[in-house]
């Protein structure tokens, strides 16, 4: 089975999440893509982060209409600071050696993976699936490879979808009373209402 694994914060999950996930099941074959909420996200300091309760439930509304998707709160359970390669340790052991991982990520998170916590072996347990990111630049393939020798092999460089949607940009617009219909899916939407988010 080849699995994607979408990470993140999700404080919202928005429609360039979506887009990406289904872009990497459909274009690399992979049979489900598991959206794995943050727990206590180590490297999201710079502003309070909505509670896991309320991110997971806004990832279940944003991914119930596809039967390809799933919710994983295996970094929510988790107590502490969150890190991907034990997150992926943990998976591994679940599903099996008979299961390949695709790890999606931006542009910008894969030119920071050098210094992420044990970035050689996580780089040996998953393929890496880069898209781009909004304001971020592409990372040069070669610098890669000296920073990490051997991320030729496991880094897919996608160049679609470019979607300027942030979830930054998302919380700046409620919290200017802008709309951010179709920004969203619309259980997304109606669930920061509901429950007041990303207000002043």
């Amino acid at each position: 089975m080849k699995l994607g694994i979408m990470g993140g914060t999700f404080d919202p999950p928005h429609m360039a999440h979506l887009v990406i996930a289904e872009m990497a099941r459909t274009g690399l074959q992979l049979d489900k893509i598991i959206f794995i909420p943050a727990g206590d996200p180590w490297m999201k300091s710079v502003y309070t982060v909505t509670c896991a309760k309320k991110r997971v439930e806004m990832v279940g509304r944003a991914i119930d209409s596809n039967p390809s998707f799933s919710l994983s709160l295996i970094e929510v359970d988790r107590p502490g600071p969150t890190y991907t390669v034990d997150t992926i340790e943990q998976l591994a052991g679940e599903i099996g050696q008979n299961s390949e991982m695709f790890l999606l990520l931006g542009w910008d998170s894969v030119a920071e993976l050098p210094y992420w916590k044990a970035p050689y072996r996580l780089s040996k347990m998953v393929r890496i699936v880069a898209f781009p990111r909004p304001g971020a630049v592409k990372p040069d393939p070669k610098e890669m490879e000296k920073a990490m020798p051997g991320s030729a092999e496991r880094i897919i460089y996608m160049d679609q979808p470019y979607l300027s949607i942030s979830s930054t940009c998302i919380r700046q617009r409620v919290k200017e009373g802008k709309s951010v219909r179709y920004l969203v899916p619309e259980g997304v939407a109606l669930y920061i209402v509901e429950h007041k988010l990303y207000t002043a």
